[in-house]
């Protein structure tokens, strides 16, 4: 298990409950200390590898939030964030529409067959 390095793409991913999308958030090492690695948007992790089990088998603890984990960026995770952000996208876009009547005749109409 190596330490991280300046330039080393993370992620994190966020789910509230089991119902909720898995929301996805991308950065990258932009410094170093003795201990910390400090992500672009300002999060300190914890520059010490250790198993993690949550969505890949190493992960780097969010300093003073060690059940927070980042992960280094592999392309199962960025395929896994475009499906969710799909996912996301199709949702919101029901959410805000209102549909007229005859437009929810269409919509039966291609999926009630």
């Amino acid at each position: 298990m190596e330490k991280l390095e300046v330039g080393d793409k993370m992620y994190n991913v966020v789910q509230d409950g089991f119902d909720d999308f898995a929301r996805y958030s991308f950065s990258e090492v932009v410094k170093l200390t003795e201990t910390l690695a400090v992500l672009k948007n300002g999060i300190r992790l914890i520059n010490k590898p250790k198993p993690s089990y949550i969505m890949e088998d190493i992960g780097y603890s969010v300093s003073r939030k060690k059940g927070t984990h980042w992960h280094k960026v592999s392309l199962q995770a960025i395929r896994n964030a475009q499906i969710e952000n799909e996912k996301i996208k199709v949702h919101n876009w029901f959410e805000e529409k209102e549909f007229s009547l005859e437009e929810k005749s269409t919509i039966y109409e291609l999926l009630a067959k």
